[in-house]
Formats: C-alpha cells, structure tokens, sequence
C-alpha cells in the first residue's frame, strides 16, 4: 500500500476524496462538462462517499468491496455515440464504510433517498422491490451501489444496482421474477438468456426519457457464437454485430474456446410493461483479463470505436486523466468493454475504467507497482 513518506505532514497525506475527486474532475474536462457542473458533481461525489472520503490512501481500503478489483468503492466509465460528446458516469457504494452488509445496504439507500430530495424526484420502484434486496441478515457480495451520469446542468441522472443474491444465490432466479413481476413486468423473466446466474438488477431513477429496469445475466466460458445468440430484443443487434464484438474485444487464440477466466454479462432492458420482449441489450466483456497489459486494452478499445464512427482519442485523454502512469505496467485500467443497443438508438461503446487508488494489478508477464502513484 502506499504510505506517506517519513515525517511527512499527515495532512499531506493523499485521501480517497482526493484522489477521485481529482480524477473525476479531470474526466470531466475529457467528456466537456462545465467547470460548474464539474465541481458539483465532485462534491457529489465526496458527500456520497461519506467519511470514507476523508480516509488517507495510506490506509487499506475501507472494506473489500466487489466494486473493483483493489477494493476502490469508485469506478468510473464513458458511454461512446457516433458525433456526440461521451457521457460520463460514476459508480459508486455509499455504504462502503460500514461495519456490515446490512448496514452497508442502509447507509446507500439513505443516501440514494437524500439524492431524490435533492433532485426531487421519486423512489417508488425502489421502494416497491427494497424488501427483496436489502433483507435483514443480507447475503452476497455487495448491498447497493449507486451509479450518476453526469449531465450538463447539474442534475445526473441516478441508476440503482442491486444484489438478486440477498436472501442467498439459490433464490436468486426467483428474486428477480418477484422483482420484475411486481414493477409491472410480469412476463419479462421468461424473456431472458440462460446463464449461470443473476449478478445484478438494476433501475433508472429520476429524469430519464425512457426509465429502465436491467437484469444482469453471468455467461461462463462464453464464445462468440453463443453471444450472438444472446440478444432478446425484437429490433436488436443481429448475431454477426455481437460475435463482432465479442471478437475484438476478447481477442482469444486459436486454441482458447471460450471467456473461461473472469465471465462475460449480458444485459437486458425493460422500458414498457405492456412488451414481452426487452428494449435494450448490452454485452459486456472484462477485457482486464483477457489482455498482457492496458496497452493491449486501450488497442482493442481503439478497433471497435472506430469501427462504430468513434473517435478513440477520447478515451486516451480519459485514462491519462485517471493516472499517469504507463500503461504496460498494468492491468485493470480498462476493466470491461461493453457494446450496448437501446430501441429507437445507435449503439453506444462503454469503456469502464478503475480508480486504481489502492493497487495495480501486474502486467502478465511483468512486474508492475503494488499500488499507484496517489496526489
């Protein structure tokens, strides 16, 4: 970990709060927000984190929370559209400080009840389905994270990812039925891909043109052409675009099947109760370990946006704004890439990026620093 040198200042000391308050500050300039909206949404940030916030980087991280891969309870990611400015987004976990996950699921829905004061806007489907995903004896690897993206204007719009897996992974299946049946989309789960599990549900809150609910679906040793075959959507990707996809950003030898280190997550959106059938589908790949370095990352990244009129300059400026370090000594900058399709939409490319405010994971085949350089 990394330590203040000696006789340092403890004030001088890196924090959390700084570290990814800076980095999202520098983001923001990448994905041309305004120096106003920037500095709210940097406070933002910091309240949401709590006293987590304060906690110097010389520290371990606060809990090891599934968010990241060094346990940074922020991650951060830019959602890419031909001839438009990405959208940049913060996920988060308000309750990473707590003593518990029970506690860690209270202290993030208070502080998602605060943003809807704020931002007046209503907590009902939350509230509908809060019993199913924040028990009181919670299971699982997480509680509630809390997702932002970050608009012009001051006002983001607020996402909500819950864990299926609260009252155990066995009744995972049938806590997102109750969930969707009880938000109005009574036959949507008959809809889904088969997988291996149900990491996530995930809903719109606040000003969205087209609120969502997402079901997260787990694909084990999944290969192109079962990820062509995955979409559920009536006017969606067809099977070539998604092995396409699933091709450049994995990038397997000859002599590999399938995604079989970290799995690969479909996702489905649910807009209107009145249609069986899902209106968006993301695939998403976790390319950090699938690659020797965040070079080769960054180079796959590059290949598809262009391949979808994106301009890849963009995402360089947006890892040189989280660290500056080089990007063959690691891997992890870049942790998924994820095509999405939304009805009535062009696709959008999302790169995932991590904070890094703990460590680097090494290179393959190199030696990289045990944590990053943090101020």
């Amino acid at each position: 970990m990394t330590a203040a040198p000696t006789g340092a200042d403890p004030r001088d000391t890196p924090t959390l709060g700084a570290l990814t308050g800076g980095q999202l500050r520098r983001l923001a300039a990448v994905a041309g927000l305004s120096a106003t909206d920037t500095a709210a949404y940097v406070r933002v940030l910091t309240d949401s984190l709590g006293p987590v916030a304060a906690r110097p980087l010389s520290l371990p991280p606060p809990t090891r929370t599934f968010l990241s891969d060094d346990h940074t309870p922020v991650e951060y990611s830019l959602s890419f559209r031909p001839d438009a400015a990405p959208a940049l987004r913060v996920l988060l976990e308000p309750g990473c400080g707590a003593d518990s996950l029970a506690r860690n699921g209270r202290v993030g829905l208070e502080a998602v009840r605060r943003m809807a004061r704020r931002w007046h806007f209503t907590t009902d489907a939350l509230d509908e389905i809060e019993e199913l995903f924040l028990p009181s004896g919670p299971r699982g690897p997480l509680a509630l994270w809390c997702a932002l993206e970050l608009r012009p204007g001051g006002v983001p719009g607020v996402k909500v990812y819950l864990n299926p897996a609260a009252n155990g992974a066995e009744r995972s299946a049938a806590t997102v039925r109750e969930a969707l049946h009880r938000l109005g989309h009574r036959r949507a789960f008959a809809a889904l891909p088969q997988g291996a599990g149900y990491p996530f549900l995930a809903l719109d809150l606040g000003e969205w043109a087209q609120p969502r609910v997402k079901v997260y679906v787990r694909h084990d040793n999944l290969t192109a052409g079962r990820a062509g075959r995955l979409s559920r959507t009536d006017r969606g990707p067809g099977p070539a675009a998604i092995e396409g996809f699933f091709r450049a950003a994995a990038a397997l030898g000859p002599d590999v099947a399938g995604l079989g280190r970290r799995p690969a997550l479909s996702c489905h959106s649910f807009t209107d109760t009145a249609d069986v059938r899902p209106s968006g589908f993301t695939l998403h790949i976790p390319v950090r370990d699938y690659v020797r370095h965040d070079g080769e990352a960054l180079a796959r990244a590059a290949r598809v946006l262009r391949h979808h009129g994106m301009d890849p300059s963009v995402l360089v400026r947006a890892l040189a704004a989280v660290t500056g370090r080089r990007l063959e000594d690691g891997t992890g900058l870049v942790a998924y890439l994820a095509l999405a399709h939304q009805q009535g939409h062009p696709p959008r490319v999302t790169a995932y990026l991590s904070a890094e405010a703990y460590a680097v994971r090494p290179a393959v085949g190199g030696s990289a620093p045990t944590a990053m350089p943090v101020g």
